[in-house]
């Protein structure tokens, strides 16, 4: 053999090696239990990109939005909790109804019932996001956010104006 093929059978050898070394420390199984939602988020937003470079085809945008979306509400669940999905929940509603909706604004072809369509799963979306949101302590931040206004509101208007 020539020293540029040995060369490149010992990199491989020393890349192997270091592979197998990596994987028995636990970089991997931590990269993978850490990180997996990127695996969702990334193809989306190269479904995006690929549609803005005119690559694919605007239909490719129904998967990307939903596929963006469950991807970054997946790597919010993976880092602050899996209990944040009991509030978040109505958020996969709301992937298919951006996915829709690019799809509908990107493809003139397309009915008018899809882009409604979609504008009606995702106002239904947010408003489930709201319900389920309200049921939580978000009500005790809403309580001071109306007693500050209150009290704003009385402390401004003092002296301008005579009851």
């Amino acid at each position: 053999m020539n020293s540029g093929k040995e060369r490149m059978i010992g990199v491989g050898i020393v890349a192997v090696g270091l592979i197998i070394l990596l994987g028995k420390l636990g970089a991997f199984s931590f990269l993978g239990r850490n990180f997996w939602p990127l695996l969702i988020l990334i193809p989306g937003i190269v479904l995006h990109a690929m549609h803005k470079m005119h690559k694919v085809s605007p239909f490719m945008l129904l998967p990307a939005g939903i596929l963006s979306v469950y991807g970054f509400l997946f790597l919010i669940c993976n880092i602050w909790g899996w209990h944040l999905m009991a509030y978040l929940w109505p958020l996969l509603l709301l992937g298919v109804a951006i996915g829709l909706w690019e799809y509908a604004i990107n493809d003139i072809s397309l009915s008018r019932n899809v882009y409604t369509g979609s504008v009606i799963l995702a106002v239904i979306s947010v408003l489930l996001l709201v319900v389920t949101l309200l049921r939580t302590g978000i009500m005790y931040i809403i309580a001071v956010l109306l007693i500050g206004a209150g009290i704003w509101l009385v402390v401004n208007n003092r002296g301008k104006r005579k009851w």
